[in-house]
């Protein structure tokens, strides 16, 4: 059976989110799905081998001119999803774009959101009455990553991982300035650490100017000799590297939750970013600003996250 799963948000953790819905799909038929993602969603690096998955298909919009915007464009993404001969399709969203589409592409049986009521739609729990309604699922939120074991002990002999180390991941970007924690709070975090712990500190985060601000203080400071940057390798290669490390301290950031899918233990920084994104998964440990009962995207609270609650969630875990 040909199934198609549609899932248009654009971030790498709103693709991992949705890996146990459509792993449901999988298994309901018994049939891998293809997906039908954007490119930002980076899912060619890191969900290739996933046996629930028979085909990463990008969806191109990124602006005007790309393939499949616009009103021409819709024709166009039709007509590549028509050379796939797709049964059923699954779409996670409210768009009567996509339903034309699909419509449009022979596609004989639909399933989506209810039609026009993207307001206020949770990201998870929508998708869970979805797949329940569907499929008669009940699907817990915890998504996983699964890595070739020959990947992880190849990494674990390149970058020297001992077992009497503690390999730390710290995810120090984030795609907004509202996520990025100052670099001075992470050092005082490590500072901590150091006193009780032999560490190796891997540090994640992208090619934004101030993301790279942050990475270089980190490594002109006292810690540099135990510090790996990651910044310019492919997700793909830093997948078997997290796989390898005890505990990530983590932004809200695509690394929070791919961490968190690769089963290590993940304490998400949230200054400004709804606590669902920190919480979903039973690998993460939230942590949010100083003198708030919850956190939403007019939180602003990068300054009040405290370094002393990391070090003593980071005990706890490590304990």
């Amino acid at each position: 059976m040909k199934i198609l799963a549609i899932q248009n948000r654009m971030g790498i953790g709103d693709m991992v989110i949705f890996l146990p819905f459509i792993e449901a799909i999988s298994k309901k038929f018994n049939s891998p799905v293809s997906i039908l993602v954007k490119e930002s969603s980076k899912a060619l690096e890191y969900l290739e081998e996933n046996k629930y998955i028979e085909k990463i298909l990008i969806l191109e919009r990124n602006n005007n001119k790309s393939h499949h915007d616009g009103v021409i464009g819709s024709f166009n993404l039709a007509k590549d999803l028509k050379k796939h001969c797709f049964e059923k399709v699954y779409i996670f969203n409210s768009s009567l774009r996509f339903r034309l589409i699909c419509k449009m592409a022979g596609i004989k049986e639909i399933f989506q959101y209810p039609l026009f009521q993207k307001k206020h739609q949770h990201l998870i729990k929508t998708a869970q009455s979805f797949i329940k309604k569907e499929l008669d699922m009940d699907i817990d939120s915890n998504p996983i990553i699964n890595l070739d074991k020959s990947l992880i002990e190849n990494a674990k002999k390149k970058y020297n991982l001992e077992s009497k180390q503690i390999n730390i991941l710290l995810g120090i970007g984030g795609s907004g300035p509202t996520k990025r924690i100052p670099a001075y709070k992470f050092l005082n975090f490590m500072k901590m650490i150091i006193k009780e712990n032999d560490c190796k500190f891997f540090l994640a985060t992208g090619s934004n100017q101030e993301e790279q601000d942050i990475l270089n203080e980190i490594l002109n400071s006292e810690f540099k000799e135990r510090c790996i940057p990651l910044d310019k390798i492919k997700i793909k290669e830093t997948l078997p590297i997290i796989k390898n490390c005890n505990i990530a301290v983590c932004n809200d950031s695509s690394f929070s939750h791919l961490s968190a899918a690769l089963d290590v233990p993940t304490i998400v920084l949230l200054s400004d970013t709804p606590l669902m994104y920190g919480s979903y998964s039973p690998n993460m440990y939230p942590i949010i600003p100083d003198g708030e009962e919850t956190v939403t995207h007019d939180t602003l609270g990068k300054e009040r996250i405290n370094p002393e609650k990391i070090f003593k969630i980071f005990k706890e875990i490590l304990n």
